[in-house]
């Protein structure tokens, strides 16, 4: 089911071919707007990769969905992967899209996660400072809330983490008595 390698052929060809029309914003859009499915309705992608439910059933799901929402090129493309038995791969395919079209605009996505939603302003200033400080123009952050950090933030961005939570200075101070750090300086 979940084959990356598929996923990126099917998504360069797509890019490709919205490139060559002059359509690569609204099949982004499209592609948004499919992820949004994908993410908030569970069912629907267990509909995509049933080996029980017969092709035709769920091109006529996708269709009741996608029809009148999506450009044709997108819709056209769906019906593709439908008749090649390869719907079931539409998740990992939109997911692979994006990060082509974001490659292509030179977007950059981070991640922060704090112990309570952060305001507007506050984001804008780890935008500006993630931009300052790794020399990036466009920054796509996305937040996240756990309050289990108890505070401070955890920053994800290509690779890297910054934890500055009060959850991990904690760990640090356990792990530092579990060691007997302080008993050979009290020696």
């Amino acid at each position: 089911m979940n084959n990356p390698r598929l996923a990126i052929r099917y998504a360069k060809s797509l890019v490709d071919l919205a490139r060559e029309k002059g359509l690569l914003e609204e099949v982004f859009s499209d592609m948004k707007f499919l992820q949004n499915i994908c993410s908030s309705n569970k069912d629907f992608v267990a509909v995509l990769r049933s080996p029980i439910i017969k092709e035709d059933k769920k091109n006529h799901i996708l269709e009741a969905i996608t029809s009148g929402r999506i450009n044709q090129l997108t819709a056209l493309f769906i019906k593709l992967l439908a008749s090649k038995s390869r719907e079931s791969n539409l998740p990992e395919i939109i997911s692979a899209f994006i990060e082509q079209y974001n490659t292509i605009k030179g977007i950059h996505k981070a991640k922060i996660t704090t112990a309570t939603a952060i305001s507007v302003d506050l984001k804008k200033i780890f935008i500006n400072k993630i931009k300052s400080s790794a020399n990036i123009e466009n920054i796509e952050l996305e937040t996240t809330v756990d309050e289990k950090l108890i505070g401070g933030f955890v920053l994800e961005m290509e690779g890297k983490l910054v934890d500055s939570s009060i959850l991990r200075d904690l760990k640090d101070v356990q792990k530092q008595f579990m060691n007997n750090d302080y008993v050979h300086k009290l020696k």
